[in-house]
């Protein structure tokens, strides 16, 4: 089976990769966890994205963290959509 990505989104701004990671291994196997940041401060944009081994690790993860309280805040966790082509070339 594939893996599957899921978008977590509403991060506290502190939340690291591992932090993150650690969330989500009681729902199963993951891949990898990665917070997205700033390219210019290197700070949280409280965003990011998670691997699961599984679909059916995926879903659990869904069904259990999303709309749920971290540090504070409510998340959103949800399955990641395909990366949009942004245009750069538009000019």
């Amino acid at each position: 089976m594939a893996n599957k990505r899921l978008y977590v989104g509403g991060l506290p701004y502190e939340v690291t990769d591992d932090k993150l990671r650690e969330v989500f291994l009681a729902h199963g196997n993951v891949e990898s966890a990665s917070v997205i940041t700033d390219r210019y401060s290197g700070e949280s944009r409280g965003f990011g994205f998670v691997e699961m081994g599984t679909e059916e690790e995926a879903a659990a993860a869904v069904a259990a963290l999303n709309d749920t309280e971290m540090d504070g805040r409510r998340i959103t966790v949800a399955e990641a959509r395909e990366r949009q082509d942004r245009g750069r070339d538009r000019w």
